[in-house]
């Protein structure tokens, strides 16, 4: 729901990963449903799903891989407003771009740096903003917090609630760390062997 955060919980390889990536269509159904404003967006062509793209967001669980590491920070956040015509202008979406930095707690001088130049958990922001560029109304957190430490795990928790506040976001929050989840979720689904089982 609007505004809630899901998670899912479940030892490695019982499928919760898949789950998420198949809410993005990078994984083919075989059989069920997803329906998203009442719509199944499983059974959907690639082309009516495309609007659908945009709303739904994933951020991955390796904050090293998941940046370009021949784009700036800028470019990277410029780009996907480019591909889904969001701003009217470069200079519209650079702006967005440099107020989505300064949202999730980087400075105006990020924009020109590229991904080397930065820790994990400030990588793990700039994918954040990332998918924020878009205006997502669902994000998928695909063990977004598990390869940082215990402190910058919490900073990013907290980002990602006021973000929620903000914005209104669903979260699929994926994750094998209970306490984790605890903290976040709304409702828990838990995953055993391909099925929710709890």
């Amino acid at each position: 729901r609007r505004g809630k955060t899901l998670g899912l919980v479940g030892e490695s390889g019982s499928g919760k990963t898949t789950v998420g990536l198949t809410l993005m269509r990078l994984h083919e159904a075989t059989t069920g449903q997803a329906l998203f404003d009442g719509k199944d967006i499983l059974s959907m062509s690639e082309r009516a799903f495309m609007p659908y793209k945009r709303r739904i967001q994933i951020i991955f669980q390796n904050p090293y891989a998941s940046l370009n590491p021949r784009f700036t920070i800028g470019q990277t956040l410029v780009e996907p407003m480019e591909i889904h015509a969001i701003g009217a202008n470069l200079t519209e979406r650079e702006q967005r771009a440099r107020a989505l930095l300064e949202k999730v707690g980087l400075d105006d001088r990020a924009f020109g740096k590229y991904p080397h130049e930065f820790s994990g958990g400030q990588r793990q922001r700039i994918a954040i903003a990332r998918c924020l560029t878009l205006k997502p109304d669902i994000l998928i957190c695909d063990e977004s917090v598990s390869a940082l430490g215990v402190s910058v795990q919490a900073q990013v928790l907290n980002l990602l609630q006021d973000l929620q506040d903000e914005f209104g976001l669903a979260y699929l929050f994926i994750s094998h760390d209970l306490a984790v989840v605890k903290y976040i979720s709304d409702e828990v689904m838990v995953m055993n062997e391909g099925r929710v089982v709890e």
